[in-house]
């Protein structure tokens, strides 16, 4: 795993659609496995998104707090 790819998702927002703004690592699962489903979008966002869906499918969403506390960017609450 690519150090950087992973504070890309700390501080990349989301560009189009209903969560648009949000910070790619506070999508929610359920958005992210559409995403697995239907296909992901082409370049970055679609790599950063596919990631992000690997870490959220098996439960590695801790290791992402240590990068939300050097960005100062909590995450979300449920």
């Amino acid at each position: 795993m690519n150090p950087e790819k992973l504070e890309l998702l700390i501080t990349r927002e989301m560009p189009f659609g209903k969560y648009k703004g949000r910070i790619i690592a506070d999508l929610p699962g359920p958005y992210l496995n559409w995403f697995a489903r239907e296909g992901f979008p082409k370049g970055e966002l679609g790599g950063l998104l596919a990631l992000m869906q690997e870490i959220d499918h098996n439960g590695l969403s801790d290791l992402l707090e240590p990068l939300r506390k050097k960005h100062n960017r909590p995450a979300p609450k449920h």
